[in-house]
């Protein structure tokens, strides 16, 4: 197969935060939904993150499996505006787990319906264990595991998915997790946080005297791009 290609924001290794073990963690680029109150801005240009063939991705799980990876979670951005990359790169996903002992699970977010995909993006959902499907609505919160707003659905398409995140599907946690890191390009966020987390670590960094300049959950001002310091 021809080799294909992926714009990425980032990948990050441990993931624990969004999908069940530890996961490997990529986020595309790009997004043509740009639903309101999305905290994860700096993914919706499609000509922003970085080139990626989907060798060097592979490279990457075969390296989190090594480390102790049990699964993969693919998010964004839109991951299946890249269908035919994200495709091959989850075939190949699937093929390095054969290699291994053990199991180790495909968890998509996507902001389609699976009523909205085409024939192309059918067929790369599916080779996914769980997908996540449906636009983030700021107005309709949930406390569910892993979705950002009560429309949201979690699908099982496999065995594994149905059996490992069978007592995910309806959990409402006390406490959701989530995961804060710092690199160069800033702070961000790894998770599904609930309504007024954001807001509040805002303020907790300015009464520590941290300047707090651009982020991605804030509605940039009109005529300024707000710059991605906050993934989701």
């Amino acid at each position: 197969m021809t080799g294909l290609t992926l714009r990425v924001n980032r990948s990050h290794f441990p993931v624990t935060a969004l999908g069940p073990g530890i996961r490997l963690g990529i986020w595309l680029q790009g997004c043509p939904l740009a639903c309101k109150g999305c905290m994860s801005r700096d993914t919706w240009d499609p000509a922003g993150g970085t080139e990626s063939d989907t060798a060097g991705l592979v490279r990457e799980w075969r390296v989190a499996i090594e480390r102790g990876a049990t699964g993969l979670t693919i998010s964004g951005g839109e991951p299946l505006a890249q269908a035919a990359g994200l495709g091959q790169l989850l075939e190949e996903v699937r093929a390095v787990n054969k290699e291994f002992e053990g199991e180790f699970d495909i968890l998509v977010f996507t902001g389609y319906e699976f009523a909205e995909l085409d024939a192309g993006q059918r067929d790369t959902a599916r080779l996914a264990d769980v997908l996540v499907t449906g636009r983030y609505e700021a107005g309709a919160p949930t406390d569910l595991l892993w979705r950002g707003s009560a429309n949201q659905r979690m699908i099982a398409l496999s065995e594994l998915g149905r059996r490992r995140y069978a007592a995910v599907f309806d959990a409402r946690p006390a406490e959701v997790p989530v995961q804060a890191r710092v690199d160069e390009r800033g702070l961000w966020i790894v998770g599904v946080p609930r309504p007024g987390l954001l807001p509040a670590l805002d303020r907790k960094l300015r009464e520590h005297g941290l300047a707090v300049g651009e982020s991605t959950w804030r509605q940039p001002h009109a005529g300024h791009q707000s710059a991605g310091d906050e993934d989701a």
